[in-house]
């Protein structure tokens, strides 16, 4: 393809066009972030009213309600569904969005050198349907019944309340029937995002794969870029069972099927086996994109070249085949044979080496490099650090003979937690703090990062790691009030300390709204290329413009060529001849 001038080729649209429905990848990019991170407020508010509920709201008189600040009365019935909503939010409409279609939506087209996705309208289609499930969502709080309190995995029976009420022996107290009930808006709500990040990763896959820029071979795609496909695929081939469970309890409970229904001849451990066959490659769905992340700031940042990017891709690959034969190790309690449980085990301790050749890779690259702690590394260094922590924790949970004990406590509160708000979290603040120069054509405020950074990193660990402890002892989650079990009472005082630490994690994030509102209004102009980075990103304007590039880039080398011998500069761009 030969360089081509954008300048005339998009004429001027209106402001609900070029904003609103807008087929701009980059503007579809900002509306997918600013909507998960508007939900990762909402989920982290819910947090806060349940921990402190935890936290101060124990006791023999407090068992039917509870005062909480900002919120109002807490009764048990609302407890089960803030927290059920609580992971709904954070997993669906945190994590995916910001990691898979912001980030993707920012970067895969600027990545490989092109002006757009490759189906626009599809594009923009997604979005609006990922909003309208956003919409239905939080319109469940206010469903028949408030919101649905029987867990954020929707297991039947308590999921599955029949249109015929309690007669068939398949209702769940504080559910209710219905297509209005909460719990069917937040099965709707979920069919809906799903349908809209299945248009959105088809985009992803035909644009790297069809149009890249001219010389850029399949080994120069950026890691971001290809560990991004491989969860795209990931999830297109796990999403379709849950989806067809997702349709039965439905049915089941707006029309009085009895798919899950034990007495009347079905199976509701047949959900679980849906639910998690989806459930455990969504874990690698937000992970891959995760790393791509990282795998892309510790090389610019240590100005060396990534330590085995061939080995990363065929490791990712070999996880994603993995990920697909692990699923029932969240089912070991749930009656499967021991010698099912025996292979599970196996099966999810194997899916830990490729990720161990990744992460090893990650720190070899740091090895020996000129590390610059700006904000992007500091968050990449904490990924690692906190990534690793859920990642061995996790091993233990693979075992049966550990995970029989442990299933439902606060251990594995914990473990979810080291393991999702790293990915999620570290991953995407590390992802805006380095692109957004880019994106947005100012420069953060560095002190406000490093403080932003630090907080965080401190109250995170507070908050979660203490969680271990009650953990260990047995202590089982989704509890309203432990006074009722007087052996958890020696806990108490770790419970309030963790709800005390939320409360200030939740505080600290005041910061980095500020530097990223205050910096996009009077930040310093950002250059083309602040972190003198290699990727075809740092080519275009700072913001690029609609099309992205002046003229069509060329492709000579791979994307992390850094301290080469023999050049004067410490960086190689990959559109730089030779």
């Amino acid at each position: 393809m030969s360089a081509i001038s954008h300048a005339g080729s998009h004429h001027d649209v209106g402001f609900i066009r070029k904003y609103i429905f807008s087929t701009d990848h980059k503007v579809i990019g900002m509306q997918y972030l600013i909507t998960g991170l508007i939900m990762a407020f909402v989920g982290g508010y819910l947090a806060y009213v349940f921990r402190y509920k935890l936290g101060f709201g124990q006791g023999l008189e407090h068992m039917n309600s509870f005062p909480v600040p900002l919120y109002g009365e807490l009764t048990p019935e609302k407890y089960n569904g803030l927290i059920t909503l609580h992971g709904m939010i954070m997993i669906f409409w945190v994590a995916m969005p910001i990691l898979l279609a912001a980030f993707g939506n920012f970067l895969v087209p600027t990545m490989v050198g092109c002006d757009d996705m490759a189906y626009p309208t599809l594009n923009m289609l997604s979005y609006w349907v990922f909003l309208l499930s956003t919409i239905v969502l939080l319109v469940s709080f206010l469903g028949k019944g408030g919101a649905y309190g029987g867990g954020w995995t929707l297991y039947p029976p308590l999921s599955g309340s029949m249109a015929g009420g309690a007669g068939g022996g398949y209702s769940a107290a504080g559910d209710f029937p219905g297509i209005f009930s909460g719990g069917s808006l937040l099965i709707i709500a979920v069919a809906l995002e799903f349908i809209a990040f299945l248009m959105g990763g088809l985009n992803f896959i035909v644009t790297t794969l069809n149009m890249r820029a001219p010389g850029m071979k399949i080994w120069d795609v950026p890691l971001f870029v290809w560990l991004l496909n491989l969860a795209v695929v990931d999830f297109m081939f796990s999403v379709g069972p849950l989806v067809a469970g997702a349709v039965m309890l439905l049915l089941d409970r707006i029309v009085g099927t009895r798919f899950y229904d034990h007495l009347s001849g079905g199976d509701p451990i047949l959900f679980q086996h849906l639910f998690w066959f989806f459930g455990h490659p969504e874990v690698y769905v937000l992970l891959l994109p995760s790393i791509g992340i990282i795998g892309e700031i510790i090389p610019a940042f240590s100005r060396k070249p990534i330590f085995g990017y061939k080995l990363i891709i065929y490791s990712a690959i070999i996880a994603s085949g993995l990920s697909f034969i692990v699923w029932a190790h969240h089912q070991f309690v749930s009656g499967i044979d021991p010698r099912m449980a025996t292979f599970f085990s196996l099966t999810t301790i194997a899916i830990s080496i490729p990720f161990a050749a990744i992460m090893f890779s990650l720190i070899a690259t740091l090895w020996g490099g000129s590390i610059q702690f700006k904000t992007p590394m500091l968050w990449a260094m904490g990924w690692l650090a906190t990534f690793l922590v859920g990642g061995v924790t996790g091993i233990y949970l693979g075992s049966s003979a550990f995970d029989i004990p442990a299933h439902d406590t606060y251990f594995v509160v914990a473990h979810f937690h080291y393991t999702l708000i790293p990915i999620t979290f570290f991953g995407g603040l590390a992802a805006i703090y380095f692109w957004y120069p880019k994106f947005v054509g100012k420069m953060y405020n560095e002190t406000m990062g490093k403080l932003h950074f630090w907080l965080t990193m401190i109250f995170y660990n507070l908050t979660i790691f203490p969680l271990f402890i009650p953990g260990m002892a047995g202590q089982h989650r989704r509890i309203f009030d432990y006074s009722l079990f007087e052996s958890m009472g020696q806990y108490q005082g770790i419970r309030a300390f963790s709800s005390i630490m939320l409360i200030c994690l939740l505080c600290t994030q005041v910061i980095f709204v500020l530097n990223m509102i205050i910096s996009a209004v009077k930040g310093k102009k950002a250059e083309k290329n602040p972190w003198k980075a290699n990727s075809l990103e740092w080519v275009a304007d700072s913001p690029p413009p609609h099309g992205n590039f002046a003229t069509y880039p060329t492709v000579y080398r791979g994307p992390y060529e850094y301290s080469v011998p023999g050049r004067d500069s410490d960086y190689w761009p990959q559109n730089e001849p030779n």
